[in-house]
């Protein structure tokens, strides 16, 4: 029989903050790629306004998401400091 992994609150704590490290930087990524997509579609050689709104919409939304993380993040760190100390 295998023996079950106990974790306690720090140890999640840690969990939830690499995670939201991870999507951070994704996040980044993706900001980074669909940034060069709008620019094709809003002056570049594609030229669709209409795209260029909704690709618009998109980064707006990434932006507030990549905002939230970066609070949340900011916002652990304090906690497991404290925890720390």
């Amino acid at each position: 029989m295998a023996d079950i992994e106990t974790k306690t609150k720090d140890d999640y704590i840690n969990d939830v903050l690499s995670q939201l490290k991870e999507i951070r930087h994704y996040a980044k990524k993706n900001t980074e790629t669909l940034s060069a997509q709008w620019l094709a579609f809003d002056s570049g050689e594609f030229k669709d306004k209409e795209l260029a709104g909704k690709i618009d919409s998109l980064l707006n939304a990434q932006g507030k998401l990549h905002d939230e993380v970066e609070a949340s993040i900011a916002d652990i760190e304090i906690l497991v400091n404290k925890a720390a100390a």
